[in-house]
This record gives C-alpha cells, sequence and structure tokens, in this order.
C-alpha cells in the first residue's frame, strides 16, 4: 500500500474516532473515542442513558436513580445537593453527565478541574428528551439504539398532540404538595404536558417554577379539574381537601384526579405515559362538563 494511503487512512481513521457533542450548557464535549464508563448524577439522565442503549456503561449513579429496575444496584455518588467526589473519581469514569439545575455548581467545577469529561444535561422541553437520548447514543456509541428510542418518542409525542392538543380547554390546577400549597408554573415540564393534553394551567403566568400559592387564589380561579402528583405512587389524601367547598367546580364535577409523580416530573420517556394517563383525565373532565352543562339546561 502506498505511503500517502495509509497516512490517508490514519487520519480519516482518527477523525472518523473523535465523537464532538454539544451539551445542554453551550459547550463541546470532545471524546477521543466513544465513553465505556459513565457517571450518572441525575436520575433523569440514568433513565436516558438506559433508553438510549447505554445502561449497561454506567458505573455510578445518583441518589434517586431508581429506574429501570438495574438501575437501582448501581452504586451511589452522591444526590443533588451533595456529589461524593471521591467516589466518583474512584470510579475512573470516562464520561460523567451532569444536572446543570440539580448539582452543585461548585462540585461541577471540581470534577472539570480534575479532568474529568463532563456532559452537562439541562432538558427544558418534550423535545429535548428525544435530543437528549440521541446525544447519549453518540457519546456512548450506541447511536441505532439511541435513534429509534428518539423516533418513537417523537412519533408517540406528536400522536397524543395530534389526539388532544385541539380539543376543548380544561381549565386546571395543578398541585404538586399541600403544606404549602405549591403548584407550577408555564415554563415546568408538567405544564407542558399539560398543553399537550388540552390543560389550561390556572398559574401558568407566575413566574417561579414551583410557586407557592393561596387557597384563596384557587377558589377564586375555580379550575374546572385539579389533578396532584405527590411523592410517589400512592394517591395523595391531601388531594381529597377539596372536596369541603361544594361550589368548586372540580370538586362538584369529580374532577380530582391522580398522576404518579416518577412519570410526569422527569424528562425521561415515561413522561409521557403520565401525559397519556393525564389526557385521559381531562377527557373524563370534558365528558362531565357535557352532562353538566345538559344537566342544567334541562333543569332550566
Amino acid at each position: 500500500m502506498p505511503l500517502w494511503l495509509l497516512l490517508t487512512l490514519l487520519i480519516t481513521g482518527s477523525a472518523q474516532a473523535e465523537i464532538v457533542v454539544r451539551d445542554d450548557a453551550g459547550q463541546t464535549l470532545r471524546l477521543a473515542t466513544q465513553a465505556r464508563r459513565i457517571v450518572s448524577l441525575a436520575p433523569h439522565v440514568t433513565e436516558n442513558l438506559y433508553a438510549a442503549g447505554a445502561g449497561g456503561l454506567i458505573v455510578g449513579v445518583s441518589e434517586y436513580s431508581d429506574y429501570p429496575e438495574q438501575a437501582r444496584k448501581l452504586p451511589r455518588v452522591g444526590n443533588y445537593a451533595s456529589l461524593d467526589l471521591e467516589a466518583i473519581v474512584a470510579q475512573k469514569p470516562d464520561l460523567v453527565i451532569a444536572w446543570e439545575s440539580g448539582n452543585p455548581a461548585s462540585h461541577l467545577a471540581k470534577l472539570k478541574a480534575l479532568g474529568l469529561p463532563l456532559f452537562v444535561s439541562e432538558p427544558k422541553n418534550l423535545d429535548d428528551i428525544a435530543s437528549s437520548i440521541e446525544r447519549f447514543g453518540e457519546l456512548a456509541g450506541t447511536v441505532a439504539v439511541a435513534r429509534e428510542a428518539a423516533r418513537v418518542f417523537r412519533a408517540r409525542q406528536a400522536d397524543l398532540l395530534s389526539r388532544y392538543g385541539g380539543k376543548s380547554p380544561v381549565r386546571t390546577f395543578y398541585q404538586i404538595w399541600n403544606q404549602p400549597l405549591a403548584t407550577i408554573n408555564g415554563e415546568q415540564l408538567i405544564s407542558k404536558v399539560m398543553r399537550l393534553c388540552g390543560a389550561e394551567n390556572i398559574f401558568a403566568g407566575l413566574s417561579q417554577l414551583a410557586p407557592v400559592v393561596t387557597l384563596e387564589a384557587v377558589l377564586a380561579a375555580n379550575p374546572e379539574a385539579i389533578v396532584a402528583s405527590g411523592m410517589d405512587d400512592a394517591r395523595p389524601e391531601w388531594l381529597d381537601m377539596w372536596v369541603r367547598w361544594k361550589d368548586l367546580r372540580a370538586n362538584a364535577r369529580g374532577n380530582l384526579f391522580f398522576v404518579p409523580p416518577d412519570i410526569i416530573n422527569r424528562h425521561t420517556p415515561r413522561v409521557l405515559d403520565g401525559a397519556q394517563l393525564l389526557c385521559r383525565h381531562m377527557e373524563t373532565a370534558r365528558g362531565r362538563r357535557a352532562k353538566s352543562e345538559f344537566s342544567e339546561v334541562r333543569t332550566w
């Protein structure tokens, strides 16, 4: 083989081996080759790595990385408030994926200073979920699996939007906690799922992502539906607090609904499971609206 051809092949092969991916902080990450030891510093990152076909490459995760089941068995290297830097380094990762708004900035700076390749994840929209999975696939060398997972997610999202997005709006109060009484604004992920289902967030205009509101504000808004998430898969008892207000439209029509938090709070493919359930709740509310209006007309 001519020397010039050999050199060309070597140079081309080297260029193809390098992986270049832009993260959600706008930084360009370069890896000489695909990652083989990955540390995940957020539950949504862990879940999306599995979706991208890279679950077998994870060597450390943050607390609450509990899906899929295999993730529960992985070594813990900290939580959203505090990272165990020694534990992370001990895993000898060739890639660390962090959560910009969920991990301490000072800890991420130290990881960078240690020379660890750092990808910052900060998905904000439903579309960002598919994009994250695709980029994780590039970093881990599981492109085919990641692209298929992203395609399925986008197709399912489009289907839900086409089926429910054009339906008549249901004015909805989404309650994430009871004491204090907390909700979400229009920029939070749940609110974007609500729009997918034709649910109108009555507190979308507030500035904080998870604002505290007053009981009086909810009663004054008189939502047609109230949806709660809570802490786990059990319907929170405090959702029934609303039955005390007989004239509250959501209570009068029986529209007190529950969606498990893990399938609507995380930027992962499972958020569309939560969306599907929420959309069904909104359809129930629309059906009860029609019956209520029909009853009012007959009474008149």
